[in-house]
Order: C-alpha cells, then structure tokens, then sequence
C-alpha cells in the first residue's frame, strides 16, 4: 500500500510549484505594468483620450503601447484582462497554508510555550485573521485618509506591524511569519477582486453603453495597485522564510518581518523612480543594506538560554505521546540523536552553525516525537538527511526509523 505520508507530501510540493508558477505570473505582470505606466511618454499625435506611449523591443519584434487615461472612445473587440494571475496565486497559497499550516498544525501551527490553544482554535485564529486586514485597509482607503496617500501608506505599515507582533504571541516563528505574509497577500488579492476588476467593469459597461466613464473609477484602481506594487517584494521574502530559521527562529521575528516592509519600499522606490526619469536614487540602495545589516544582527541577537532538565521532564502532547509509544521509539530516539542532534540542537555544535536548519530540534524525545513524520521522509524512506558530508546513516538506521513510524501511526489509529 502507498504511503500516505509520502503521497501528501507529493501533494504539498505539487501545490508549493503552482503556488510559485501563479505568483511569478502576478508579480511579472504587476512589475510590467507598473514599469511601462511610468515609462508613457506624451506625444501630440495620439488618439483623443490617450495619455501616453511607449515603444518596446523584445524577442525580435516591435511593441507600441497606447495608455488612455479613462477609456478609449469605443470599445475594442479584444480586451485581455489581468485577473486569472492574482486569483490563482492566493488560493495556491491558501490551499499550500492549509496542508502545512492546519493539518500539519500539530508540528508547524502551534507553539504551547506561547499560547495554550487547542488546533482547532489556531485554525479559527489563522482563517480569522486573514480577513482583518483588508477590512481595516479598505475602510481607510475609502476615508478621508485617501486624500492622503503617505498617511495612508503609514496606517498601512502600522497595521502590518501589529499584526507580526500579535502573530508571534501564538504560532509559531516559522507560522507567524508565513502567516503575516499571507494576511499582506489577501489586502493584495483583496485589492483586485473587490475594486480594481469591479471598477474596469463599470468603464467597459460604460464603454458598450454609450456613457463617458468617470474618471475616478481609474484613479481607484491605480492607487490600489500601487500598493500592491510596494507590498509585493516583502510578502515574497516572508514566504521564503520559513527555509532560513534566521529570520523566524529569534525572539525579534516580528521586528524583521516589520523591517522587511521598509526593504520593500526602498527597492521599488529606485526601480519605480527609474523606470519614470531613467535614473534610480542610490540612496535607496544604501538603506536597505543598512536595514538588512540591522535584520542581520536582530537574528543574532538572543540564543538559546532555556532549561534543559526542564525541557526533557515536560508533558508529551497527545500527538508526541502517539510515536513515543511506539516500543522501537527508544532505539529510534537514540538513532535521530547519534546521527542529527549536532546540527539540530539549540546549540549547534556543527562548524559555526548558530541555529538549526529550518529551526527544527532534535534533542529531547518530545522533539523527535514530535517530528516523527518529518524524520520519516527526510531521513527513512528518503536519503535527504543527513547530509553524506556530514554523518553516513546507514540503511540498517533507516529502516529502523520507517519502522518506528509506523508502528506510531498504528498506534494512534487504535486510539
């Protein structure tokens, strides 16, 4: 019978590729249209109506790009719309955080030592909090605020720094950072479905019945998708982020993924700067480099200083209890220590490693209970970990912790 463990994973790396094929599809199109709007140049000879122009070279032909400011004068046969790109982008996303994230909650949801909350209320927490923000965002982008767009924009980072703190007082570093990403990517999605395709719609509808559209329709959707523009380069680190535990494994994870905003503003104020005068601010550069250096050494700044005795005597949660009951635990505890634990500790004793890959702890036996399942591809049926350089496990090791595993499976399903 195929394994189930290893057919879901299959599943999470075949959705992890589509979430990643739609978001360079959105975020290439997002950039390009940002690029060309800024490069239009007016010209005396466009149609009326017509803002600016464009010439492009690419792939061996021409392109002339006319912008008209509200809508041409009669509407066009063919009209592409830009909408697919971003949809598929958050419900690969939505769909890639609920098998990690809630069936996975158990390991990768859920830090107890933060808050004592029952899967089913971190679930609840992460769908909930996913709606908050565009709700605030878009009630302030429909206030006087709007007249405002730096107060605006500030409101904005405030509230995303809010919600990195509050995400940090419950899940864990890696979930909390993924989370704000994805709380950033809704405002985003948000901003597509519920104004910008809405308010096309009103100037096409317009358009075919003969009406002159108003132009504010126009100015709403270009401030929205400004936003986008600057939120864009963050939400892609925080999504990487959960591969370098620098960034999340550290009491400061919320002020680097705060930080991170900033980062995003500068890089595309140069490139959006050059885009409109064909020359960048260096002075951009500049500061993200510093706010990186500072990112540096906030992931730095505090270590382990926990209580081992204290660790190894605490309670196995019902999930830990399950593989720890297994009767091969004992030698396959002894088996993840002897070959993983010099890199996955709290103190990395491995060259000049500062923290465990991905953040991931293999020294007590709740933390390989814990991570029974995780242990099972990585090092069982696959040869993933560890590294050859590093320890040669034999096959013999393997077999053992596939074994275990599933005698820990067995076990729960009796259960």
């Amino acid at each position: 019978m195929y394994d189930v463990a290893i057919l879901w994973d299959w599943i999470a790396f075949s959705v992890r590729w589509l979430h990643v094929i739609t978001a360079m599809a959105w975020i290439g199109a997002s950039f390009y249209f940002i690029a060309l709007d800024l490069m239009l140049k007016p010209n005396d000879a466009l149609p009326e109506g017509a803002h600016g122009e464009e010439w492009e070279v690419h792939g061996g032909g021409f392109y002339h790009t006319v912008k008209y400011m509200v809508a041409p004068a009669r509407m066009p046969e063919h009209l592409t719309w830009h909408k697919w790109q971003s949809y598929a982008t958050w419900l690969s996303g939505a769909a890639l955080l609920m098998i990690i994230y809630w069936v996975g909650g158990e390991l990768y949801l859920l830090d107890p030592t933060k808050a004592d909350l029952a899967l089913w209320q971190g679930i609840v927490i992460s769908a909930g909090s996913l709606t908050i923000g565009w709700l605030i965002y878009d009630a302030a982008c429909k206030s006087k605020l709007a007249d405002t767009p730096t107060l605006l924009m500030v409101l904005l980072f405030v509230m995303l720094v809010v919600m990195s703190w509050g995400y940090n007082q419950i899940f864990t570093g890696r979930a909390a950072l993924l989370h704000l990403g994805a709380f950033t990517a809704t405002i985003m999605t948000a901003n597509v479905f519920f104004q910008i395709m809405p308010n096309q719609r009103i100037v096409v509808q317009d358009l075919k019945e003969g009406r002159t559209p108003d132009a504010k329709y126009g100015k709403i959707a270009k401030v929205r998708s400004t936003h986008n523009n600057y939120l864009t380069l963050p939400v892609v680190f925080l999504m990487l982020s959960n591969h370098y535990p620098l960034s999340f494994g550290t009491q400061y994870a919320w002020i680097i993924a705060s930080l991170i905003f900033l980062t995003g503003v500068t890089i595309r104020h140069y490139f959006n700067t050059m885009h409109r005068t064909g020359s960048g601010p260096h002075w951009t550069w500049a500061v993200t480099v510093l706010l990186m250096i500072a990112i540096a050494w906030l992931s730095t700044a505090s270590t382990w200083d926990g209580d081992y005795d204290t660790l190894e005597a605490a309670e196995l949660t019902p999930y830990e209890q399950q593989f720890a009951s297994a009767a091969s635990f004992d030698q396959a505890y002894y088996t993840v220590r002897g070959n993983c634990s010099m890199c996955h500790a709290r103190e990395p004793v491995w060259g000049n490693m500062q923290w465990a890959p991905k953040g991931v702890h293999l020294e007590t036996e709740a933390d390989v209970a814990r991570h029974a399942e995780a242990i099972f591809l990585q090092a069982g049926v696959s040869h993933a970990m560890p590294p050859p350089n590093a320890v040669q496990m034999s096959d013999e090791a393997r077999q053992l912790i596939v074994a275990w595993v599933r005698e820990g499976r067995a076990l729960g399903r009796d259960h």
